[in-house]
């Protein structure tokens, strides 16, 4: 992707910035939380999404898909990202979807790709254990019995996993602690006997599980990917979910920009308009030039996605780290811009301080990316 869209993803960009500012406003997210929604999400508005493309857009067309690439769905997430938009978008399409792409046998695609793309399936992640991104932590057990496996564990921060049909677990076959060998990846439905599924409130309102599965049986014909090998189609996954959230968190700063140099331009004190301060202009620069560049490895990213680059993992942990940093930033010094009606539920941009920090600890923070960048650089 260069740093000019084609024609064709300006108006991909332009159909989904113009269908989330009508059906899918800041205001439809404050109506979820306050309702205290039991699925988190609205399941028309998912249908919708469905009926632009946009649960296919990473699928080949052989199975459904639009097959438009990691820089079609960011340039969704990042428009979604503005209005904190809540969808199955990350968890089914980013993250499972890339799992199956990638790991899946030819029965497993033509099983569950057609679904995705049509909305008939949601799905997630089961990985983390620990409080903080650990990929190879992994003690939940799978373990052979007879042709198939009994798999025991828990998993936490589960994204969308109360709304899911089907689950990817991560478990261990082999190995302790966090050997990088020994790790297999299963399908799992959410209603098979042993799997217990309790929905969590997250401070930014996304929604997220806590799920235990207590000696759940699986066929081999559930195993995504090879087992004792799971680890290298694990990153793979995580790298492209990492890209996304980007796109994602990128959207949700230029939203804070957006309305807080909106309102630097409207608010008076001692009869000036506050924005005519040098203190806050440059700030406001700082926030701008930390959103350029960003921009600029966001889409470096998800173009070497599509490239197929062999720098995906070095450029994931760029992106994801660096965004989450720059989001952290945004939306903190756009509270304090705001004064002291920022810290009120009534201004939107305390909602995206919540978020940012969340989704800057999903799928590693940038202390982790920050070592792993070094170690993949050979430091």
């Amino acid at each position: 992707m260069g740093m000019v869209l084609t024609e064709e993803q300006q108006l991909l960009k332009d159909s989904a910035r113009d269908f989330i500012e009508a059906k899918s406003p800041v205001t439809a997210f404050r109506a979820l939380r306050d309702n205290d929604d039991p699925k988190g999400y609205s399941p028309d508005l998912w249908k919708e999404m469905v009926d632009l493309g946009w649960a296919g857009i990473l699928i080949p067309e052989e199975f459904g898909g639009l097959d438009f690439g990691m820089q079609g769905l960011g340039l969704v997430l990042e428009e979604a990202g503005k209005t904190l938009t809540a969808s199955p978008l990350v968890s089914t399409v980013l993250t499972c979807g890339s799992a199956l792409m990638l790991g899946g046998t030819q029965a497993q695609k033509q099983e569950f790709l057609p679904k995705i793309a049509a909305g008939d399936v949601l799905m997630s992640l089961g990985l983390e254990e620990n409080a903080h991104h650990a990929p190879t932590a992994i003690s939940t057990k799978a373990e052979k019995s007879g042709d198939g496996y009994t798999i025991s564990g828990k998993k936490t921060f589960v994204l969308d996993g109360h709304i899911a049909n089907q689950l990817i677990v991560v478990a261990r076959t082999g190995g302790t602690g966090e050997d990088i060998n020994g790790i297999t990846l299963f399908l799992v439905p959410t209603n098979a006997p042993g799997v217990s599924i309790q929905r969590t409130t997250m401070v930014d309102s996304r929604n997220a599980a806590n799920i235990e599965l207590n000696n759940v049986s699986v066929g081999a014909d559930a195993v995504l990917g090879s087992v004792d090998g799971g680890t290298d189609l694990l990153e793979q996954v995580l790298d492209r979910a990492r890209i996304g959230l980007a796109a994602e968190m990128l959207g949700s700063a230029q939203h804070v920009f957006d309305e807080t140099l909106a309102y630097i331009k409207e608010r008076k004190q001692f009869g000036v308009v506050i924005g005519q301060f040098q203190a806050l202009q440059h700030r406001a620069a700082k926030m701008f030039t930390e959103l350029e560049l960003c921009r600029s490895v966001v889409m470096e990213a998800l173009t070497a996605v599509d490239e197929k680059a062999n720098n995906v993992p070095l450029l994931a942990s760029l992106a994801k780290g660096k965004v989450s940093e720059a989001f952290h930033l945004i939306a903190r010094e756009g509270v304090q811009m705001h004064g002291g009606v920022g810290m009120t539920d009534e201004y939107d941009v305390g909602l995206y301080l919540k978020r940012s920090a969340v989704v800057e600890q999903a799928f590693g923070g940038p202390r982790y990316h920050s070592d792993r960048y070094a170690q993949l650089e050979g430091f």
